[in-house]
């Protein structure tokens, strides 16, 4: 697979690595940006972003902590601050994206997001204002382990969250949970379950997840998304953002669920579209691209 050359944008005295295809012709001016899941990296749009390059602008963006950008170390509400350390969250994602928008693509964008880059494109299009023209959200996260959902008479999680909460926190512990998670064949038996229909899990795939986890401050960006158990949902975001959004679904997704999605579709007006692929699992973009490809192409044309 080929990939596009990485760049490198300082931000916050960070190392930010993104990418671009562009397309051949100046006849129009529509920038796309992707923004990938937790634990992926730009290069899970490796059958996409080239594919879109031919008829766009197409950037992708390695989120701070991840691919090969910046991973300082995780900055928990109850630490004092040390160097090279920052607060992983919704908002940290989000200002990274809308400051890339503002000072490299200096155009109006879509944002494209799988799983919590759905999330934070929401969040990132509701700072962008006018500067976003539409989001397509790629089996969106739902976060159901964010205390905004946590259920009153759920009497069990109740008692087992703080218990969980002050675990997680401890920095031998989601080392150690990284460690577990973080060698190849734990990846592959993870993306069995991502990828219900098996197709294009393979060896490159395998390593574009494996690789960064292999770098000296992996572990601080796991350590700190595990911990955000009290910030964005997409619902908070939905209301807030004027533009219309696309949502594009595997039906077999094992962790967002359908059903909550077809339940988005049904009470925000601003979601044009719900797009389900048949078979598909949570990374349909990468799993079914050349379906995936197609729907966000007719996203783009009906709203541009």
């Amino acid at each position: 697979m080929y990939f596009n050359k990485s760049e490198i944008w300082k931000w916050k005295n960070w190392d930010i690595s993104w990418s671009l295809s562009k397309k051949s012709s100046d006849e129009n001016n529509i920038t796309i940006l992707l923004v990938h899941g937790f634990g992926a990296s730009k290069k899970h749009w490796r059958h996409n972003q080239n594919f879109l390059g031919q008829f766009f602008n197409c950037y992708a963006i390695d989120l701070i902590g991840f691919g090969e950008s910046s991973q300082p170390i995780a900055l928990l509400n109850y630490e004092a601050y040390k160097q090279n350390s920052i607060k992983y969250s919704f908002d940290l994602w989000s200002n990274q994206i809308t400051k890339f928008c503002s000072e490299i693509i200096k155009s109006p964008v879509y944002l494209v997001g799988n799983s919590i880059g759905g999330v934070i494109s929401l969040k990132a299009a509701e700072i962008l204002k006018n500067n976003c023209k539409g989001v397509i959200l790629i089996d969106c996260a739902q976060r159901t382990m964010d205390d905004k959902r946590l259920k009153k008479g759920d009497i069990l999680m109740n008692l087992l969250r703080p218990v969980l909460k002050t675990v997680v926190r401890q920095r031998l512990i989601s080392n150690t949970l990284f460690t577990r998670a973080a060698n190849p064949k734990v990846i592959k038996k993870i993306l069995e379950q991502a990828y219900p229909s098996g197709k294009n899990i393979d060896e490159e795939l395998i390593e574009i997840l494996y690789k960064p986890a292999k770098r000296e401050n992996s572990k601080e960006a796991f350590r700190g998304f595990i911990n955000l158990f009290d910030d964005y949902l997409a619902t908070d975001l939905f209301d807030k953002i004027n533009i219309p959004i696309q949502l594009i679904w595997g039906e077999k997704d094992p962790w967002e669920s359908l059903s909550e999605a077809k339940a988005w579709k049904k009470n925000y007006e601003n979601i044009t579209r719900l797009d389900v692929i048949k078979g598909a699992g949570h990374c349909p973009h990468d799993e079914e691209p050349e379906q995936t490809n197609k729907l966000i192409c007719e996203f783009i044309q009906e709203t541009k």
